[in-house]
């Protein structure tokens, strides 16, 4: 929180009060520096107002949702708190992922996962008919987004990115993704359906509402794209989105495998550096067929195995000894989702789970 000097001495000076005193100058001070920080928050939705208003956010929508908004500090600790919130936190050693595993493909989520897939599975055939993206991929990202619809968030989006916007970490993103929100205000969504995460995203699919507007889709032909309480509209934007981001039809996104203990991981560097999520990427092997893989003693152990001609990467997510997977660019397309390795690893087992 941005407290002024003046602030921060009367603080001090009220400290050699008396205890009752002591608490009632201390809510005095807290008060005034929420004052404060409200001015300030106040002022930057003014300047990004002409913006907006650029966009094209109707004037009356851009000052009916900032009017009396207030800055949420929550927001700004739950940012802070993430991998990399803190730019001046030391980087922190990689955990092991057999852990998070377990917690996220474990037997209450397959068990909900089949079950909810075999009552989707008339829309979900459809879905995959027309985009190629496997159906359990799909349950897979609806369970680890939303517990399968059960948890979206309630968080208002718009007080959420608002303060992300304010608070400077990643102003340009958050300030655009503000405007998105504003301009599905403009579109008739009401303001008491855009609830999300505190991060600002939002429905079954947790889509940003920018992302909402480029890649969600009316699965069901009614009209409509509510991606909010409409499983079929939710799914089926998960797949236009794989789709998009590239997903080649009839291929595994993966599959484990066991290294050869005396397998040299120098010959197989990256011979490239990712522009994008650079140390996620840099965890992986440079690409090599499975033939390749299999060529020098890489053993298959999973199923379903990509064809021998497949291009694949080597992630050893627990160092040499543990278990291994050889990963398709269907894998690089999950990532695209959410670029973290556990949640791609995740995704696709549960898939797995859910199909058998």
């Amino acid at each position: 929180m941005r407290i002024s000097f003046r602030i921060l001495a009367l603080a001090a000076a009220l400290a050699v009060l008396p205890n009752k005193g002591v608490a009632q100058s201390a809510a005095t001070s807290d008060a005034a520096a929420s004052a404060d920080e409200n001015a300030a928050f106040q002022a930057f939705l003014r300047s990004i107002r002409p913006r907006a208003l650029a966009a094209g956010v109707r004037p009356a929508t851009f000052d009916s949702a900032t009017a009396g908004l207030t800055f949420n500090a929550r927001v700004i600790r739950l940012d802070r708190a993430q991998p990399g919130g803190n730019p001046n936190a030391p980087a922190a050693a990689i955990p092991r992922f057999a852990p998070y595993k377990a917690r996220h493909v474990d037997a209450d989520r397959i068990n909900r996962g089949r079950k909810r897939y075999q009552d989707l599975r008339p829309r979900l055939a459809r879905i995959e008919q027309r985009t190629g993206v496997p159906e359990s991929i799909m349950m897979a990202i609806y369970g680890h987004e939303t517990g399968y619809g059960t948890y979206t968030g309630d968080f208002d989006l718009i007080r959420s990115l608002a303060s992300l916007a304010y608070d400077g970490r990643r102003r340009e993103l958050f300030t655009a993704e503000l405007i998105a929100t504003l301009q599905l205000l403009d579109r008739g969504i009401p303001r008491s359906t855009l609830k999300g995460s505190w991060a600002g995203a939002t429905g079954y699919p947790q889509f940003l509402p920018s992302m909402y507007q480029r890649l969600a889709v009316d699965g069901d032909g009614d009209g409509r794209i509510d991606i909010w309480s409409n499983e079929t509209d939710a799914l089926a934007s998960i797949g236009n989105y794989l789709v998009q981001a590239g997903w080649k039809p009839n291929v595994p996104w993966g599959v484990a495998a066991i290294v050869p203990t005396a397998f040299d991981r120098s010959a197989v560097r990256p011979l490239l550096r990712s522009p994008r999520c650079a140390r996620v990427h840099e965890r992986h092997s440079r690409w090599l067929s499975i033939g390749e893989w299999k060529a020098m003693g890489v053993r298959v152990t999973g199923w379903p195995a990509p064809a021998d001609g497949e291009l694949a990467t080597l992630l050893e997510p627990d160092g040499p000894g543990a278990t291994a997977y050889l990963l398709t660019n269907n894998y690089r397309v999950i990532l695209d989702y959410n670029c973290s390795n556990f949640y791609a690893l995740s995704v696709g087992l549960l898939a797995d789970e859910v199909a058998r």
